[in-house]
């Protein structure tokens, strides 16, 4: 009988989610030994194989940054003795967090990116154990002039191209899109129409604060991105940005995400900006659109009537059921799961530490 499992990155620790066939309710698990007190801010799950593999990304104040992998959904977990990721001699540069662990498309069994701060992408190709550093994207001339958001100088997205394996577009904060067609050999900057309303000039060729990219593998060209002020898609792989905030209460955000079977259904969690931060109306809202953007509804049975707390851009996700399940973590430690694609939603966890990162998958 599947189940889903649910992977819930916090401030203090990883908790580990698991649910009865119907998705409606769970048992919670943590905090997780091995990562008691870290932050965890990414997290992965890989479902290609065998049997799932976890990934964790964690933030030790001691020990720093590295990451983790588990084949017994969480049972134990192991790290290479030398280390997963770090960067080599001679780069003049240490690893500060990883912010995104990604696997490849079936079609590339054994590869996984990692996106880390400062902002570097990181390839495997032995399954998430150990990364290289991809150099094209580090060496690129325009680095030096990325900036750091809020949250620190990173990679926050990785979208792998669902059938090139040449193709991969990133996302990060500050610096925006960035895309190569030459398996990370060189790079371009992917930000025409994307507004930087920080800037003297707001439509530059890079330095976007992109919150979130997001991408389905049936309509790879089309891709959906929640920037710092600005919900929009791309038709065309990136390289022309139009907006799809009419509709929204707000066009201020973090994460964005697209439906796992129906292309152009995606959800936002709209804020009010800048230095509120709320959500809109102070009531914990996911927006959905069934058009890829041209109309949203709110979405709201079972969600809190008065929320003050954001999600952050990795706080929500999707599992791959039918109907979809998608899940929700607030930075007031709150966890909400819908199992009818967001109809309605149950509540799984309160009072955890802020709620930084979630992954689902269906195992079983």
């Amino acid at each position: 009988m599947s189940e889903a499992v649910l992977l819930i990155g916090t401030k203090k620790g990883l908790w580990i989610g698991r649910s009865d066939a119907a998705r409606t309710e769970w048992r919670l698990d943590g905090p997780v030994p091995e990562f008691e007190m870290q932050g965890v801010y990414a997290v992965g799950i890989d479902t290609r194989g065998d049997r799932p593999r976890l990934f964790v990304g964690g933030t030790s104040e001691h020990w720093g940054p590295a990451v983790f992998h588990s084949d017994d959904l969480g049972a134990t977990w192991a790290e290479p003795p030398e280390g997963s990721i770090g960067f080599p001699e001679g780069s003049d540069a240490s690893l500060e967090r990883v912010w995104q662990i990604q696997a490849a498309p079936a079609g590339q069994p054994g590869v996984v990116y990692a996106g880390t701060q400062p902002s570097a992408l990181w390839k495997s190709t032995d399954g998430g154990v150990t990364f290289d550093l991809v150099r094209g994207l580090w060496d690129h001339p325009h680095r030096k002039e990325w900036g750091a958001g809020f949250g620190g100088q990173a990679v926050h997205t990785v979208l792998p191209h669902p059938t090139d394996a040449d193709r991969v577009s990133v996302a990060m904060s500050t610096g925006g899109v960035y895309r190569t067609a030459d398996g990370g050999a060189t790079w371009e900057p992917a930000n025409q129409g994307i507004q930087a309303k920080f800037f003297p000039d707001p439509y530059p060729e890079f330095g976007q604060c992109v919150h979130k990219l997001a991408g389905h593998p049936d309509v790879p060209e089309r891709m959906f991105a929640q920037n710092h002020h600005g919900v929009y898609r791309s038709d065309d792989g990136g390289t022309i940005w139009k907006s799809i905030a009419d509709g929204l209460p707000s066009d201020f955000g973090f994460p964005i995400v697209v439906h796992p079977h129906e292309p152009e259904t995606v959800y936002v969690f709209p804020l009010i900006a800048d230095g509120n931060r709320i959500p809109t109306g102070a009531r914990c809202r996911v927006y959905r659109s069934r058009d890829a953007g041209s109309t949203w509804e709110p979405l709201s049975a079972g969600l809190p009537d008065v929320s003050y707390v954001p999600v952050l851009r990795d706080a929500m996700t999707t599992d791959t059921a039918d109907p979809a399940g998608v899940y929700v973590g607030t930075r007031d430690g709150c966890v909400y799961a819908s199992a009818d694609a967001g109809d309605s939603w149950v509540e799984v966890a309160r009072h955890l530490p802020d709620v930084l990162t979630v992954r689902a998958a269906v195992i079983g």
